[in-house]
């Protein structure tokens, strides 16, 4: 198959930048006596990042930091600056080039927030798993001390934040729409995506003199433009939402529920016999080169939900580097330009990016101290990148594209050897070979003209695209090469399993049963009703159970004792409180009793976080007329679908119990075994009465006075009245709305973030 989504130019290809004087470095260099050691008078890029430096490909920044060392670049790091002054960001001096920002492996907000926005107090990227060692928002925070630190140094942001934030977008922590992260960051240019080309690219040509100001349409890139690019033709997105067929295509904005793939292997899509041939010519423009879209300002979706919807449904159709325009949206008296997403990497490519010489240890400066991220993949083996499920809670496909982009065999058993012989701890078990999903490596369109042009948001949904490869060979040679290397007892499996894909071919799923399961294997329902599954877009549980059919089955064929541990997700979008319920009868029914569960959480760009900012179906075209989408908000109404996951978790019973009971469901309390939840006990029915004689909690001016409050006779040191101050003594309003402890230990972050502890995250 001759691929047609490829790259003009190898990312390989350029000539060194300094290519006799550098050799490679131990680890990129993270203080001036590193520098020193090395011969260096000099950096000529310096990456900030929020995670500890961990030499390893897993680690964004020890990516581009050997990409860029392998191009002839001086790289350095500065790993967690303290963010409250310059200081820490001049400590390698001044880049030749530029600064490159990013948050780290995580969203900042993420990594510091529960989907409950509640605080967490730890941090996997961070020795000793320490929390607090980065900023909220933290590529806005570190590109503003880049500029402070050298005014006039070029600062271009990257990483999985700035590539969710590149357009307006609903922030779900302050509840509001935000300005794109380049105008809040005043950072230069922005890359999304994995972004190893257009960091190629642009390195290359400000090394040879030219300015940021004259790489205008580079892909993968983002810029701030006062008008639109010359000789760019413009089109207004509200011309474009109209679905249609794939094949043949008169317009790149065509599609519909499924490929047309009945054609594909046969000559009904060709020209009749008789057809005279039209030879094109060789420099005919495609209908989408040099376009771009005019998307709604930022001014109005903002406050426009609908337009809001619309925007994202376009901003989703504009994801295959193959036919994406580029897209415009005005933010005051500028635009962001986002340039089409830059071609995935060739095989050849992705090897020679993880063939790299990383350290695959974390900085020596660390000491002995654990970071758990890197305790949780040193043994593992990332071997694809990309994903094509298209589920609407995730952000994979809005970062690292749809397209997967996969290892060659001998480059993942490289690394393998690597791992036994050099990495300390090693005890013969490889963790997991996978990537986003655990059975995708090599699967791709079968039709390079169809995965050109597709703007379908997923190729296995509402079901599996006749053009898409389910032939797991190449995943089942990959497994068996991998366990009969010496040293090597057991190669696991720990990325989900995309289960609906792996159906398809029952080999595969005999070889993940007999030799690569340690006993659990997780997979992903999601949920078991219709209703968010479809605003999900994952598959109902039919696949499920023909899974767990023959997984039992295999299983059993060994004779293992092996369980399926399944995921759940609670207040998605498009989840009833029926829904819910449904769910914890068929958890009940089922003999599971989940330890860890999530709520969903929604995170920037995400098209279940348009559904749950608009609540209005944004996976059709978006009218005044669209679908309602309900989705639970507040903390209480998302507590008790969370709650309901853990049906028999007895801090949960009083809480279901109402529910049921305003649902007219009192038949599921009880205790027999066709009830949910046991009825109240004596002993809680007491502490009840103890409660209402107590009385209820005492209202303020932070949780809501009653209409007719009257201040009479209250001083400013009556703490019975709507005083803001503490007893304390301290004067800082307490935002919470409750008790201050004395002191407000988060005056740095917003009242509603500041709480507790973090869930399990996927």
């Amino acid at each position: 198959m001759q691929a047609t989504i490829k790259a003009d130019r190898g990312l390989f290809s350029y000539p060194k930048y300094w290519p006799h004087c550098l050799g490679t470095a131990p680890f990129l260099p993270m203080s001036k006596e590193e520098m020193d050691t090395l011969g260096w008078d000099s950096c000529d890029v310096i990456l900030v990042t929020g995670d500890a430096y961990v030499d390893h490909p897993s680690f964004g920044m020890a990516v581009i930091g050997r990409v860029l060392e392998a191009h002839g670049f001086r790289v350095g790091i500065i790993s967690q600056p303290d963010w409250t002054s310059k200081d820490a960001f001049m400590t390698l001096g001044k880049p030749n080039l530029y600064f490159g920002v990013t948050a780290g492996n995580m969203d900042s907000m993420i990594n510091r927030y529960t989907a409950d926005k509640k605080l967490r107090h730890d941090d996997a990227y961070t020795a000793g798993n320490v929390g607090g060692k980065r900023p909220d928002r933290a590529v806005t925070v570190y590109a503003q001390r880049c500029r402070e630190a050298f005014k006039g140094t070029p600062v271009i942001a990257g990483g999985i934040e700035a590539s969710l934030r590149r357009i307006a977008h609903y922030d779900y922590w302050s509840e509001k729409v935000r300005r794109s992260v380049l105008f809040d960051s005043k950072a230069d240019m922005l890359f999304f995506g994995n972004a190893e080309r257009p960091l190629v690219e642009v390195t290359h040509r400000l090394a040879a003199g030219e300015t940021i100001d004259e790489m205008r349409d580079i892909r993968g890139t983002a810029i701030i433009v006062k008008e639109a690019l010359p000789e760019w033709q413009g089109v207004d997105s509200t011309s474009l939402d109209r679905p249609g067929k794939i094949e043949p295509i008169s317009s790149p904005y065509q599609m519909e529920p499924e490929c047309d793939s009945q054609d594909k292997d046969n000559a009904n899509s060709e020209a009749p016999e008789a057809a005279p041939v039209v030879i094109q010519p060789p420099d005919r423009r495609k209908p989408w080169e040099n376009v771009y879209v005019k998307l709604p300002a930022y001014e109005t979706v903002k406050d426009n939900k609908v337009l809001y919807a619309h925007t994202s449904r376009i901003l989703h159709q504009e994801t295959n580097p193959g036919c994406a325009r580029a897209l415009m949206q005005r933010h005051g008296d500028r635009h962001i330009w986002i340039n089409p997403p830059a071609m995935p990497l060739e095989t050849e490519e992705m090897d020679a990016v993880f063939d790299l010489p990383y350290q695959r240890v974390p900085h020596p400066v660390y000491g002995d101290a654990t970071i758990p991220a890197y305790d949780m993949i040193k043994f593992s083996i990332n071997i694809m990148r990309g994903c094509y499920g298209g589920c609407t809670f995730c952000s994979i496909t809005e970062h690292e594209g749809r397209i997967i982009q996969s290892r060659s065999e001998d480059s993942i058993i490289r690394e393998i050897e690597e791992i036994r012989d050099t990495v300390p701890g090693f005890t013969g078990v490889i963790s997991d070979l996978g990537g986003p999903t655990a059975n995708m490596y090599r699967l791709r369109c079968k039709s390079p003209k169809a995965e050109a042009t597709c703007r379908r948001p997923s190729c296995v949904y509402p079901s599996i695209c006749a053009h898409m490869d389910t032939d797991h060979k190449p995943t089942i040679d990959l497994y068996r090469r991998a366990r009969e290397l010496p040293g090597v007892k057991k190669v696991l499996i720990a990325s989900g399993v995309r289960y609906d894909l792996a159906v398809e071919d029952p080999e595969y799923v005999k070889e993940l049963a007999l030799h690569h399961v340690g006993g659990y294997l997780k997979i992903a329902p999601e949920h078991t009703e219709d209703g968010p599954l479809s605003k999900m877009m994952k598959p109902g549980m039919g696949s499920y159970y023909h899974f767990k059919e023959l997984f039992d089955k295999y299983s059993q064929e060994a004779g293992k004792k092996q369980y399926l541990i399944p995921y759940f997700i609670a207040s998605h979008p498009g989840t009833t409180d029926d829904d819910m319920l449904n769910l914890a009868i068929w958890l009940k029914e089922n003999k599971f009793k989940l330890d860890q569960v999530q709520n969903f959480y929604p995170s920037p760009m995400a098209t279940a976080t348009t559904m749950y900012h608009t609540e209005v179906n944004s996976l059709r075209k978006v009218t005044k007329d669209s679908e309602d989408v309900p989705s639970a908000k507040g903390e209480i109404h998302r507590r008790l679908h969370k709650a309901m996951l853990r049906y028999h978790d007895p801090k949960n019973f009083a809480q279901i119990r109402e529910a049921l009971k305003r649902m007219g469901r009192e038949d599921l309390i009880g205790r027999g075994a066709q009830h949910l939840v046991p009825p109240e006990t004596a002993d809680e029915k007491r502490q009840k009465a103890v409660k209402g004689r107590n009385g209820e909690r005492g209202l303020t001016k932070h949780t809501g006075l009653p209409p007719n409050f009257q201040r009479k006779g209250r001083g400013k040191n009556n703490t019975a009245g709507a005083s803001s101050e503490n007893r304390g003594g301290n004067k800082t309003e307490n935002r919470n709305g409750g008790k201050s402890g004395g002191q407000n230990r988060g005056q740095n972050t917003p009242s509603s973030q500041r709480r507790g502890k973090p869930t399990a995250k996927r």
